[in-house]
């Protein structure tokens, strides 16, 4: 049981972590174009991180339960070592500024601590291909979106000064940043609850066909939230400001675009990464003003960490296994 505890303290660990490294997707536009100061951004993104539990149903959380790895196959010691392997990834990102995914590199880690353990047959590939096809689908979609609604908002404000658009977008921005921070805590922290649920079953607590616990739901809610509040500043001026430069009404097609995808996929439970989501989002916006007005020297640094995640963690989980496997 002490080892079982010590994995769900690793998760609530890597979720706060999550909400720190990933505080940056919630607000960054809303901090950049000066709608909030970072406390209160923080704040709200903290406070909508929370009650997402209460708006999606826990679709993500399944799939990341047993649409991974088979809990069936794998043991306490293939998701402890996935966990800190996720953890360092993020932490190693967070201190070098970039925007990687979260969710990726547990995912990663999974994969690679599961191979290291029982082989190719405890991944359930098919989920695993879901969610690699996502790190090229959501941030598309973002960007589609972005580049949509803000060529019709230019379009409808036309007749409208420069001073009454400003006004009124900085209002609206307040509710699109309340939305993507919503999408963030439902589609992340279900990915908390759903490792929480397969500990439980590798441990003979738990079956697949029970539902998650309202205790695992909220520490899950209440870690990413906790997570957000500290916040993850590094991360901040790249998405808000080196990618394109943003004024209110970018700052609201942005948001809302990427609240949109991310609302979409937790309904259908795919996991995806807010990362990923709101930087494809900056960039369809960027776009709109041509290709120029997008850094692509910045994106281009982006992507690479986006690609490496995944393989990188999927190591590093192995490793892990290896070396816990021998300790333990």
């Amino acid at each position: 049981m002490l080892f079982l505890y010590s994995v769900i303290s690793l998760v609530l660990i890597f979720d706060f972590i999550n909400g720190f490294h990933d505080s940056a997707n919630s607000i960054a536009t809303v901090v950049s174009t000066k709608v909030l100061s970072p406390f209160a951004a923080v704040a709200m993104a903290a406070f909508f991180n929370f009650i997402a539990f209460m708006v999606f149903p826990l679709k993500v959380a399944t799939t990341i339960g047993k649409g991974v790895i088979d809990p069936d196959i794998i043991n306490l010691t293939v998701i402890a070592s996935a966990l800190i392997a996720a953890i360092l990834w993020n932490l190693l990102t967070w201190w070098l500024g970039l925007p990687s995914s979260s969710s990726h590199t547990l995912v990663g880690g999974l994969v690679g601590s599961a191979i290291a353990s029982s082989g190719i047959g405890s991944v359930v590939i098919g989920g695993v291909i879901k969610i690699v096809a996502f790190i090229i689908i959501a941030p598309l979609l973002g960007m589609v979106i972005s580049f949509i609604i803000s060529a019709v908002v230019i379009n409808i404000s036309k007749k409208y000064s420069p001073f009454t658009v400003d006004k009124h977008f900085r209002r609206l921005q307040l509710l699109s940043a309340a939305a993507f921070s919503l999408g963030h805590g439902g589609n992340d922290a279900q990915k908390s609850m759903g490792i929480i649920w397969a500990a439980l079953i590798v441990s003979g607590l738990a079956t697949k066909d029970d539902k998650i616990a309202i205790w695992i739901v909220l520490s899950c809610q209440a870690a990413i939230s906790l997570g957000t509040l500290f916040g993850g500043w590094r991360i901040v001026k790249t998405m808000g400001q080196r990618i394109t430069k943003l004024k209110p009404f970018e700052g609201f097609c942005a948001e809302t675009a990427g609240a949109l995808t991310l609302f979409g996929a937790t309904h259908f439970g795919i996991p995806v990464s807010t990362t990923h989501t709101i930087t494809g989002s900056i960039i369809g916006v960027g776009a709109r003003k041509g290709a120029s007005a997008v850094k692509w020297g910045v994106t281009t640094k982006i992507f690479w960490a986006w690609i490496l995640t995944i393989p990188v963690s999927a190591v590093v989980g192995a490793l892990m296994y290896y070396l816990l496997n021998r300790i333990i």
